[in-house]
């Protein structure tokens, strides 16, 4: 049995939402198929598929909100990148017991119809890792 699917999507933050859809749009040849705010973590996200993957863009509504912070230190740019799974919960354990430092151990509704929790980037090499289950 597979841990992990699939890269679900990756996620990009930038500073402005709009610009950034117009930039994707053009650069991708489509628009997004969903824009939707997740009140919990002070985010606008923005969803465009491209074939069988799927491009994520986070604008902060807030300056302290996750994103608001990553862009002050980081600047825009790739913010994480996610892997679709079957069982988050028995995922985040796995992953738990092989010593991955996790954010959330317990998943929360995210964007997109999804069950997500993030695993650190410190024990991920440097990247923010997403998990995210479709909420059926």
């Amino acid at each position: 049995m597979n841990h992990i699917n699939k890269i679900e999507h990756l996620g990009i933050a930038v500073k402005d939402i709009d610009q950034a859809n117009s930039i994707y749009e053009k650069l991708l040849g489509v628009p997004p198929y969903k824009q939707e705010e997740v009140v919990s973590e002070s985010v606008i996200t923005s969803f465009f598929k491209v074939g069988s993957n799927k491009i994520e863009l986070l604008a902060s509504t807030k300056e302290d909100g996750p994103i608001g912070k990553f862009i002050h230190k980081k600047g825009e740019g790739i913010h994480h990148i996610a892997f679709d799974v079957d069982d988050i919960e028995k995922e985040l354990k796995r992953l738990e017991k092989e010593g991955f430092q996790l954010i959330h151990k317990t998943p929360k509704k995210g964007a997109d119809n999804k069950l997500v929790a993030f695993v650190h980037p410190k024990s991920a090499n440097g990247v923010l890792v997403e998990l995210c289950q479709e909420i059926n």
